[in-house]
C-alpha cells in the first residue's frame, strides 16, 4: 500500500498468523478473504482454529462472504447483520479476554477503526492488533462543526447527514473516534461548492 498522505492515516498490511491463547477475528465484507488467506499460512491450522473466535458482518457495499468463514470450523463463530450489531458482541468478548490474545481485523476501514478503538480502550497493546483493509473504501466521517458522524461516505465533497454543511473529506484520521474529519468546504465563499466526485468505493 502507498505511504499515508498524513501521519494519522491508518496503515494496513497482510495478516499473519501468530502464536496466541485466543485468536479474535473481526471482519466484514471482503475481509473474509483476508482471514481465509491468513489461516492458509498457519503451521497448525486446526489448532489455531480451535482457539479462534470469529465475528463477521456484511460489508458496507452489501458483500457477504459469511459462508466462507462459517465453513472454516472456528471454535466460535458469530454473524451480525451490521457493524452496530457486531460491536456489543465484541465488547462482551473483550471483557473476558486475557493478555496473550491476538486480534485480526479485516475488511472496511469503518469496521477496522471501530473494532481497533474498542480493543485499545480495554488496554490491550497495539502490537497485538493486525489490520488488513479489503473491499469497500467508503469512509466514516465526522463533521468537525456539528460533531455528527456520517457512515459510508463515497463522495467528496459530501453533505453532512446531521447539519447539512458541504464537507471536504480530509485524510486526517482520529483513532479515538474511528473516523476521518470533514471540514466545511464553502466557509469563505458560501454556496461555492465544487461538484462531488466519487473518491471512495
Amino acid at each position: 500500500m502507498d505511504a499515508p498522505s498524513i501521519r494519522s492515516r491508518p496503515v494496513y498490511a497482510a495478516l499473519e498468523p501468530r502464536r496466541a491463547s485466543l485468536h479474535l477475528i473481526v471482519a466484514d465484507g471482503e475481509g473474509a478473504g483476508a482471514i481465509v488467506d491468513m489461516l492458509g499460512k498457519a503451521e497448525d491450522r486446526s489448532q489455531m482454529l480451535a482457539a479462534t473466535h470469529v465475528m463477521y458482518c456484511p460489508g458496507p457495499d452489501g458483500s457477504d462472504q459469511s459462508a466462507a468463514l462459517e465453513g472454516l470450523g472456528a471454535g466460535q463463530y458469530f454473524r451480525a447483520p451490521s457493524i452496530p450489531a457486531l460491536l456489543p458482541r465484541l465488547a462482551r468478548v473483550l471483557s473476558a479476554a486475557h493478555m496473550g490474545t491476538q486480534f485480526y481485523l479485516a475488511g472496511s476501514e469503518g469496521l477496522i477503526g471501530q473494532a481497533e478503538r474498542d480493543i485499545m480502550n480495554t488496554g490491550f497493546p497495539h502490537a497485538s492488533v493486525q489490520k488488513e483493509q479489503r473491499g469497500s473504501t467508503v469512509r466514516r466521517v465526522q463533521c468537525v462543526h456539528c460533531k455528527g458522524i456520517t457512515e459510508n461516505v463515497a463522495t467528496d465533497p459530501f453533505r453532512c447527514s446531521h447539519c447539512g454543511l458541504s464537507l471536504f473529506v480530509r485524510d486526517h484520521y482520529s483513532r479515538r473516534l474511528a473516523a476521518f474529519q470533514g471540514v466545511n468546504i464553502d466557509a469563505e465563499d458560501p454556496g461555492q461548492v465544487p461538484e462531488s466526485v466519487v473518491r471512495f468505493k
